[in-house]
């Protein structure tokens, strides 16, 4: 809803501004499919060429999400926490009966009550990584969280792929602008001979293609492709919180300690609060007893 306020902004104040100055429509919107089948179908074209089919599929996906906001809300932290505490909580007490639920996670009684986190790949992976790499007695708990941030590294460099070539369309716009300006150009300069109102009209129609370059870089591809980067990223702090749990975990801090580590190292705007999430624990211990 804010993305698309914006968008209604960026409009009012632009061509309302120039309406206001005293400008007229005409030309532009008499240009307007030419110059946008130029810019346009170049940039597409240009997209196509330097990105993979798996990038291509997943930039609809990601843009998507500009709208609708990051996956993961303070709920879902919450939750996060409550089923790390349980998963911990668990290996601590019966050792076996861990290894059930991080086998089968489509399976598991304890991954069950959280079906959004069930549901996304890595999440689950990362959890049932770790907790069997703590399973398998490992001596050196650096290892693991040096294996761990790679991983990460990894994941949200992938993840920030499109937003990257998503600001390389932003990039090339204004330049792609000027093309089509420049065949307007020609193509006034082909009608020489025309009346000066004619060649006025003729230039204003070749301008607008430098104008929709540019509008279209800095009024939208960039501030899409900004905030893309700014949601993988404010989605990597669940992935992060993760991490710092399970490794205190490796540390044999206690389980309550572990839950509360991850809860500091949680965004301040997502970040459940201390008595909220004690009670949360107590009810799990006392469904589990």
């Amino acid at each position: 809803m804010i993305a698309i306020f914006g968008i209604v902004i960026i409009f009012v104040m632009v061509f309302g501004g120039y309406l206001a100055a005293g400008g007229t429509m005409g030309i532009i919107l008499k240009a307007l499919p030419f110059e946008l089948m130029i810019i346009g179908g170049a940039a597409a074209g240009a997209f196509i060429l330097g990105n993979n089919s798996g990038t291509l599929r997943s930039t609809g996906r990601d843009i998507s999400r500009v709208f609708k906001g990051p996956k993961w809300l303070p709920d879902d932290y919450r939750d996060l926490l409550c089923l790390l505490f349980e998963l911990i909580w668990l290996s601590r007490q019966n050792p076996v009966a861990i290894e059930e639920q991080i086998e089968a996670p489509t399976e598991s009684a304890i991954f069950s009550k959280y079906p959004k986190i069930q549901a996304d790949h890595d999440v689950v992976d990362l959890i049932c990584d770790t907790l069997r790499a703590a399973s398998m007695n490992y001596d050196d708990p650096h290892q693991v969280e040096e294996v761990l941030d790679k991983r990460l590294e990894a994941h949200k460099h992938h993840a920030l792929h499109t937003s990257h070539a998503v600001q390389i369309v932003a990039d090339a716009l204004p330049a792609l602008g000027i093309v089509a300006a420049v065949l307007g150009i020609i193509k006034t300069m082909g009608a020489i001979a025309e009346p000066p109102e004619i060649l006025g009209k003729m230039i204003g129609g070749a301008l607008t293609g430098t104008f929709l370059g540019v509008f279209m870089a800095y009024g939208f591809v960039g501030p899409i492709a900004a905030r893309m980067r700014d949601i993988v990223e404010e989605d990597d702090h669940f992935l992060q919180l993760i991490r710092e749990v399970l490794i205190a975990n490796l540390h044999s801090h206690p389980a309550n300690i572990c839950i509360e580590v991850g809860r500091q190292n949680t965004p301040h705007h997502q970040r459940p609060g201390f008595n909220e999430l004690e009670n949360a624990m107590r009810d799990l211990k006392k469904n589990a007893a």
